[in-house]
Parts: C-alpha cells; structure tokens; sequence
C-alpha cells in the first residue's frame, strides 16, 4: 500500500470529470496476511500484520512466530507465492527448524488467481481504499485495518476467496 491513490470508477455530476488530487509520494507499507482455513470448514481466521516499507526475511519469521502463538498446537500449512524472503537461504534454514508445526508450499510462479490472500487484497483496494487520497501513511493504516478487520469478520467472505481459486482443502 502507498500514499498513490488506488484508482476506482465513481461518479460525478455531468460535465464535471472527477480529479483525485495527491501528494504523489512513493512512501509506502507492506502487508502480510494469512486466511485460515479448517479442513471440515467449520471456521476460517484472517491474521495480517502491516510494516512500513518492505517485508524482508526478518519481519516474515517474526510474524510467522506470532503465527505460531496464534495456532498453538496446531499443524499449519502455509501455502505461498514465490516472494524472494520467502525463498532466501535465512527462510529456508529457519523453516527446516519448525516441522514440528509448519509446514510450506509454494504456488507456481505468476498465478495470483491461486492465491485466496490476493482476493483479500484486491477486496480491500476496492473498497476501502478506492479513491483514498492520504497524506500519510497513518491514514492508509487506518483504512486498511479497517478492510482487514472487516474481512476478518465474515466467514462467507473468506470462504469465497478460497472458492475463487477454484483449490479445495
């Protein structure tokens, strides 16, 4: 996410073209997230966790290990797109250290529409950040909280992102 408005159809009075006006700043925060999804889908969990700039293999181990507290003993499959920390040589090394609960596949290169988390993405951009116009990155965060929350509120929207895919459990 960025200070760079995400662009969305809306209205306007005829003969009155709507103008977003920005900063046009490059600042801008990553996000991680994962949907959660129980095998007899008796219930689905949305976790996410948002840092400024970039994730890097650090910020993903860390929030892999509150990942952890969140399902305390639980077997958890992480399915994963093919980001670099996620494939880095500290990843991989670290990974090898928790197969006693986790355990990751990637997805196959260039195929965001196998990945349910893009749907969440995509979701939010068209809603709560459609034609938001920030001044700071404050005000991204407390929108996208605010879609994250709201997505992780409704099971049916979860589980529909998951259907997208067209991938069953």
């Amino acid at each position: 996410m960025s200070l760079l408005p995400v662009v969305r159809a809306t209205w306007a009075p005829k003969g009155v073209t709507p103008v977003l006006h920005h900063r046009f700043s490059w600042k801008r925060m990553s996000m991680a997230g994962v949907l959660a999804y129980r095998h007899d889908r008796s219930r689905s969990a949305f976790v996410f966790s948002m840092t400024d700039g970039a994730y890097n293999t650090d910020k993903l181990i860390e929030f892999l290990t509150e990942l952890r507290t969140h399902f305390a003993g639980e077997k958890v499959i992480v399915i994963w797109d093919g980001l670099m920390a996620h494939r880095s040589r500290a990843m991989t090394a670290w990974l090898a250290t928790q197969r006693d609960w986790l355990h990751v596949e990637r997805l196959p290169a260039y195929a965001p529409e196998l990945n349910p988390i893009e749907q969440v993405w995509g979701n939010m951009k068209s809603t709560e950040l459609a034609n938001l116009c920030p001044d700071t990155l404050d005000e991204v965060r407390v929108a996208t909280e605010f879609g994250l929350t709201r997505v992780g509120s409704s099971y049916d929207l979860c589980q529909s992102f998951l259907g997208h895919t067209g991938l069953s459990l």
